[in-house]
Parts: C-alpha cells; structure tokens; sequence
C-alpha cells in the first residue's frame, strides 16, 4: 500500500499516482513570483523515484539545480545577453565583437540547441566545421571564447548549472608571428605617403607605434609641437548607426540614406600603460606642423561646409575619419609603395621592433607603445636577437680579425696548464 502521508512544508515527497507511476517534488528554491520552486521527477517503482529525488536533493544543496523559468534556446540566450547583460559590462568595441560572432557565426551554427542541452562536442565539431570553411583559427578561438563568457553567464544566473565552451577543446590558436617591415620598406611607405593626404598619419603609425584607434582619436590639444610631446589620452570607437528612415529603405542600416550614429566616437583610455605621454622626433615634429598647415587651408577652403572637430585627422571637411576607411587607406598605400601587404596593425609590430633594434631599454619601449606586461616585449625576440647577433658578430670582425674568434696570446704569457 503506498505511503501517503502529508510531509511537513518544503519536505521532499514520493506518492504512487493513479497512472500507476511513482511522483516526487522536491523543494528547490523560490520562484520569482516568491512561491516555492517544487519540482516533480517520476519512474515506474519506488525505488527508481527514490533515487531521482535523492539526487535532486544533493543538486540543490550543492546548488546547481538549475533556475525555474523561460526554456532557453541558445539564439534567445545570446540575443538577451547581447541586448540587455553585456553592455553593461564591456566597451563598445568589445560588444561589437561579441555581435559579430552571435550574428555571423554562433546563431547560425548552434542557435538551434536548447540551453541546456549543449553538449561539448556540438561546439568542437561547430568549430571544426567553421575552419573548414575558411575561417581562420582565430576567428573560430573568438567565437569560442564569447560563447564561454554568454555561457558563463548563464551559469551565474541560474540558467545552466555547468558551462559547457569550459570542457570543450577550444580551436588551436598559433602565437600571432610579428612581421615587421625592414627599414627600406618603411623608408618606401613614407615616401609614397607624401603624395596622399593625412600623410602624417601613417608617419606616426611607423614611427610611434600608435594603435589605429589611438592615431584616430588624437586631437590637436594633445599635441605640444613647441615642446615635443604627444599624449595618448583616448581612442577611436568603430561607429554603428540605426536607420533614420523608419527601416523603410531596404538596405542595413549602416547604408542607409538617414542613417544615425548611436555610438559615441571616442572613449577615453582607461589603463595606465595605454593613457601615456610620447616625445616626438625633430622630423616627425615637423611633418606635424606642416600637415596643421593643409588642414587650416582646407578649413579656409571649405568655408561653412567645415566640421570644426579637434582632431588631428579628418576628412575634407574636418568630420573625424572611419576606421573602416582609413584601413582601406592604408592598403591602397601599400600598393603606391610595392611592398608586401600587411595589417594595419603590422605598422605598429615596426615601430616597436625598431626601438628594440635601437637598443632603447624594455622598460621604455613599453611605455612608448602602451604595454602593460613584458609579454609583448619577449614576443619581438625571434626578430631582434638575429639582428642583434649579427651586430655582435661584426664587432668581432673588426676587432680580433674576419673569422677569428680567439684572442692571440700576449708575448711571454702561456695558456694555464689543464
């Protein structure tokens, strides 16, 4: 006969129903409405509901059950924590990244998945098939590590008790191969950039190492030409815009005719290495005057048509320059040059190999570049100790002779005896 009697409020109970079957509910927490969260198991025996109760019991004092409410699927998980969790905690060009690998990569290829049902091998063989593809290693490492901080989300809220981009084999990633340009390329690049505009820009990129946002977002009140210092103080956000047209145009709202900026051009530099003062070159300090010069020309020539914004780079009409636009600047002037292609960030691997070549101390390089951790210096050293070798080996030549590498003895002194 089964054992029906009442438990005290919040025990765990087991009852045999009419269908024959065996019930447990066990209290696990509180609902938002602030009722209790029982949850129900059942099996055929007593035995069976039994030991599904006990383990339910375990999970909610280890608290991992997981949190009563909405059945995510992964698409509405990631668009919620898109929309409503990660502004709250990262730059705009973090979350920008985010949405990219929601939108082109994780929706698409696991969107489908219930939250809770996502198991470590979905993600392997989704990352497996993203290379496949064409998608470098670490654009499918990227869309890993967002999807472990969505998941590890999840998990902190109660959505999921185990984050499971945590066990996953996350995609071999190699360590990024610094490939700066030699001393004849950048002298190329340097000459090509005289017959463009902004010509200044590239020279600070090469020679000062600046980042592309850094080199964007610098105005002319954080340049000392008199004195010979830049400051870096904040850097260039990529824009995104929403439709000004009532998304009637048919196109994305980047392209549309009224589209509207909704993302603030700039944020200031927060760390400590990254917010820093730099001397400038004589040459560079020149180049800056002159190019101040064609601006104020411009500004003159452009009448009321002059955006006056600050900066130091604009367009035609003082507006402050795109990120996407100044990229394709800068492969176009690697084509007026001849030399090899490269990223824009590969300016910047330059100016720090050439401070390193120069023999400038690691302490200073990182302040000039804005590193916070010797990690990055150490990165160069494939590069610079080649060099520095070759350096050492012609010191040898000319001092103890070409091919020589022993001292002569002196007159009357012999070698000591072994």
């Amino acid at each position: 006969m089964a054992d029906n009697t009442r438990q005290p409020n919040g025990a765990s109970s087991i009852f045999q129903g009419n269908d024959g079957r065996w019930h447990g509910y066990v209290t696990v927490g509180v609902k938002d409405n602030g009722r209790p969260d029982r949850r129900h198991v059942s099996a055929k025996t007593r035995a069976e509901v039994t030991k599904k109760v006990r383990a339910l019991e375990r999970a909610r004092d280890a608290g991992t059950v997981r949190k009563a409410g909405q059945a995510w699927t992964l698409t509405a998980w990631l668009r919620h924590w898109i929309d409503n969790i990660a502004p709250l905690a990262v730059t705009e060009n973090s979350l920008a990244g985010y949405e990219v690998d929601v939108r082109v990569h994780l929706t698409p290829g696991l969107g489908a998945h219930r939250l809770t049902k996502l198991e470590p091998e979905h993600l392997e063989r989704f990352y497996a098939k993203m290379q496949a593809g064409g998608s470098k290693p670490a654009t499918a490492h990227h869309a890993h590590r967002t999807l472990s901080v969505a998941l590890g989300e999840a998990v902190r809220r109660g959505h999921l008790t185990v984050n499971v981009a945590k066990i996953a084999k996350a995609p071999r990633l190699d360590e990024e191969e610094v490939e700066p340009y030699s001393v004849e390329e950048v002298q190329r690049i340097l000459l090509a950039a005289v017959q463009r505009r902004n010509q200044a820009r590239w020279v600070v990129a090469l020679a000062l190492g600046l980042r592309q946002g850094e080199v964007l977002g610098l105005k002319w009140s954080d340049v000392d030409l008199d004195s010979g210092f830049m400051c870096v103080r904040r850097g260039r956000l990529r824009p995104k815009y929403a439709h000004g047209c009532g998304d009637t145009c048919g196109r994305k709202a980047g392209y549309c005719p009224s589209r509207e900026q909704i993302r603030r051009e700039t944020k200031d530099t927060k760390s400590r290495a990254g917010r820093r003062t730099i001397g400038l070159p004589d040459e560079l300090t020149k180049i800056l005057r002159r190019h101040r010069e064609l601006q104020d020309a411009e500004r003159a020539q452009a009448r009321q048509l002059w955006t006056e914004t600050g900066y130091v780079f604009t367009s035609a009409t003082g507006a402050i320059l795109n990120p996407n636009t100044d990229y394709h600047h800068w492969k176009e002037l690697l084509q007026e040059a001849g030399v090899r292609d490269a990223r824009l960030h590969d300016a910047r691997h330059t100016a720090a190999t050439v401070l390193l070549l120069l023999g400038v101390p690691e302490r200073i390089v990182m302040a000039i570049m804005g590193w916070s951790s010797t990690t990055m210096a150490k990165r160069y050293q494939h590069v610079t100790d080649p060099l520095l070798r070759d350096t050492a080996e012609r010191v040898n030549n000319l001092l103890w002779g070409i091919g020589s590498s022993e001292v002569p003895e002196s007159e009357g002194v012999k070698p000591a005896a072994t």
